[in-house]
């Protein structure tokens, strides 16, 4: 039997509906990096702002050992560190939002919120062709997770 979808962001959501709890994580994962990559350069750091916020100490001391990494001066784990060296990244901006961002999705879903509560958030805001290769990843992580991957 074949599957056929109208819309990619459908076919997301019905794939995520039917895999496993680590491919649901991994899934959602591929859709925060898509969504990274659709926001606009002048806004990034505003959304790296919000996405710093709300990170518990753990996951700020692995985003400031990240930008020791970048060498963008010396890493002190807090907020105001992280804010300062983020236009130094340069062309690496769009990857710290990205680990900011997966950070801050882990917690929330740790926090109760469900994966598709969060996907639906994310596939909202993403182009026509970002769905299709979201689509297209989901497709990937599906037969990954059928294949017998230890879920």
């Amino acid at each position: 039997m074949s599957l056929c979808f109208i819309d990619p962001a459908d076919a997301v959501r019905a794939i995520a509906d039917s895999i496993g709890r680590e491919a649901r994580r991994q899934l959602l994962g591929e859709a925060v990096r898509a969504w990274v990559d659709e926001i606009p350069d002048d806004e990034l750091e505003a959304h790296y702002a919000k996405a710093i916020s709300e990170l518990d100490e753990h996951d700020i001391s692995m985003l400031a050992a990240w930008h020791a990494s970048m060498d963008v001066g010396t890493p002190i784990p807090n907020r105001d560190y992280l804010m300062g060296a983020f236009p130094a990244l340069g062309e690496h901006r769009r990857e710290a939002l990205k680990l900011a961002a997966g950070f801050r999705g882990e917690e929330a879903v740790d926090r109760g919120v469900t994966e598709e509560r969060a996907l639906e958030t994310v596939l909202e805001w993403l182009s026509g062709p970002r769905l299709m290769a979201l689509a297209l990843e989901a497709v990937e992580l599906y037969v990954w997770d059928r294949a017998g991957s230890d879920n």
